[in-house]
């Protein structure tokens, strides 16, 4: 973590014209881990933030209604996710922000984690596809449509697993929090050229529109829609950890109402923070359980008598 501190925290409170960063900051209702909060405040009081994107998401939607006519006299199977997946780490390594690059490389280590997670404890086995990015050169692998394919994989393998074996996510009296951990993926590695200013809502505002033109219609619209499915995810958590306070993270709306995909840059930042919210209550439920486990006094066995 840098030792720089963003201009909220340098600030010293003023009541008559109180920092909303600040308060956002300061403010403990929802689970965050203070570097991530820093970093992602710091990128959303940005300048580029502030004055950039009110421009760019009006251009990005009426950028998404046009290539949606394009699309309709290009071939349906159409798609370019090499040259997608390129052209997205050429324009990470050099106009985004440091926090935004850290942000999303962090994403899909908790992602992966939390799925992990939530099939470790599933009382049928069901297989998972993790996907762990070190580096922003890392994700050419088609990294982010692999992300989307694998939440839907993972929902449908861990379903029939459990029809077939007549048997439901529950709670467990020793659940397995052994995958969750903090990434080793730091914050200062990330490019700091003059030009890395980007922030976060801004790169995915411009990058959607792309995202549409170079997938098909088919790959965008799973994409788009994949991001509802973190109600879902949210509740098989709580099934398994008995924590109703799991839900309070939904906010990409109900999994069976598919959504416009003009809004999909908006919820795409909102799964993102779903995500780090959902990962630091896990971590705290792990916490909470090992401190419990090792102030339980071990059984004492009984010698046979002599």
């Amino acid at each position: 973590m840098t030792n720089d501190h963003p201009e909220f925290l340098k600030k010293e409170h003023n009541p008559e014209d109180p920092s909303p960063w600040l308060a956002s900051y300061l403010d403990q209702s929802t689970p965050l881990p203070d570097e991530v909060k820093q970093a992602w405040l710091e990128d959303s009081s940005s300048s580029s933030r502030q004055y950039l994107l009110p421009f760019l998401r009006p251009l990005a939607r009426l950028c998404i209604i046009l290539i949606q006519v394009v699309k309709t006299f290009l071939p349906r199977r159409w798609a370019q996710s090499a040259l997608l997946h390129r052209i997205l780490v050429w324009g990470l390594k050099r106009f985004v922000s440091p926090q935004a690059n850290w942000l999303i490389l962090r994403h899909f280590h908790l992602g992966s984690q939390i799925l992990a997670f939530i099939a470790a404890n599933s009382p049928a086995p069901v297989s998972t596809s993790p996907l762990e990015p070190d580096t922003i050169d890392d994700l050419k692998d088609h990294v982010f449509v692999k992300h989307d394919i694998n939440l839907y994989n993972f929902v449908i393998r861990l379903n029939q697993a459990l029809l077939d074996a007549d048997k439901r996510l529950g709670p467990l009296e020793d659940p397995d929090f052994s995958m969750l951990h903090e990434p080793t993926i730091r914050l200062q590695d990330m490019p700091r050229a003059r030009s890395n200013v980007l922030d976060l809502q801004s790169a995915i505002e411009l990058f959607t529109p792309l995202y549409q033109l170079l997938l098909t219609d088919n790959d965008f619209w799973r994409a788009a829609n994949s991001l509802q499915l973190d109600e879902t995810i949210g509740i098989y958590a709580a099934q398994i950890l008995q924590a109703p306070e799991h839900l309070m993270l939904v906010n990409n709306h109900h999994p069976l109402v598919p959504m416009s995909t003009l809004r999909a840059g908006h919820r795409l930042v909102l799964h993102g923070l779903s995500s780090e919210m959902l990962h630091c209550l896990l971590l705290q439920k792990k916490r909470e359980y090992e401190a419990k486990k090792a102030a339980t006094p071990a059984p004492v066995v009984a010698q046979a008598e002599q």
